[in-house]
Order: C-alpha cells, then structure tokens, then sequence
C-alpha cells in the first residue's frame, strides 16, 4: 500500500526486485539440491525473500542489501534446517502412530492437533539457549534428577535451576500459542 508507513520507499523496493531477480535463481536451485523438491524449494525460496522484505526498516547499508546473497543463505539455511527438523519430526510421529493397534489410534482431527503441538513445542525448543534446552530436555523428557543434570554437564545444580526456570517461563509465555 502505497504511502504506508510499513510499505517500502519506491527505490528500497526497486533495490528489492532487483534483488531477487538476481539471485532467485540460484537460491531455488541451492535449496532444491539441499530438498530433492522443486516445489518444497521454491516454497522456502518464496519465505527467504518474504523474510527480506519483513526485515524493516532496511535502509542502504542494511546487510540484506549490501551483501544479498550472503544474507539469503544465511537466511534459507536457517529456514531450511527448521524446515528438515520438522519433516523429521512429522516421521518421527508417523513411525510412532504406525506402532499403535489400530483400537488406540488418535482421529485425524487430534492427529493433526498432536502435530501441532509437538511442533510448537520443537519451535520453543529451537529458541531456547543451548545449555537451556539441554537442560530442559533432559529432565523433562529423560527425567534426569537436577543433581544428575548438573553433573553431566558440568554446572552447578543452582545453574540447572535457572535454566529450568528460563524454559519453564518460555513455555507458559509461549502456551496460548500452543493448539487447543
């Protein structure tokens, strides 16, 4: 929308189009060898440029545009790699429903919630500081003992502490989010 204050000035945009003329075409292809999957690739070439153009405020020294391609790839490995990990995921979940007697299988309706959730719960995950998510995983899903945590990672129990409290409150701040 044209004189928006969210809209990109008519030479930021014209820099934007060049942009991704120039480097549209290698980056499908860049991510279509890493996918096997013309269509999966160019969905993730589509979000790469659409987190070009949400990155506002740009002006011309922005690293986006100074060093494009650079920053695209930087950009769709990002995006690539959640991309895999939820693929991954979603197996992962599949393998597991396949394990159950058909009696116990969940709908599609709560299969399709039970994804979402476990995604959400990954895309938490993938936020958390490393020693955070070390941390939290491993008393929470392994059920590891804060004392046990502490010395298999070498920190304090006080630390182990801290970190549960900093994923604890990512995860209530992030719970509204979460499917019903």
């Amino acid at each position: 929308m044209p004189g928006s204050p969210f809209a990109p000035s008519p030479l930021l945009a014209t820099q934007l189009e060049s942009h991704y003329r120039a480097h549209h075409g290698w980056l499908a292809h860049w991510l279509q060898r890493r996918l096997g999957n013309a269509a999966e690739a160019a969905d993730l070439m589509q979000d790469t440029f659409a987190r070009l153009l949400a990155s506002a405020p740009m002006q011309p020294q922005t690293p986006a545009l100074r060093a494009p391609k650079a920053y695209l790839a930087t950009v769709a490995k990002h995006l690539l790699i959640n991309h895999l990990r939820r693929q991954s995921l979603e197996r992962a979940w599949l393998a597991a429903l396949a394990a159950l007697p058909e009696q116990h299988l969940p709908s599609t309706e709560q299969r399709v919630e039970i994804l979402q959730a476990l995604q959400a719960v990954d895309a938490m995950l993938d936020g958390l500081k490393p020693k955070v998510r070390a941390v939290f995983i491993m008393a929470q899903i392994e059920g590891h003992a804060y004392a046990d945590i502490a010395a298999l990672l070498g920190i304090g129990e006080r630390s182990v502490k801290r970190y549960m409290a900093e994923a604890l409150t990512e995860c209530v701040l992030l719970a509204p989010d979460f499917p019903a």
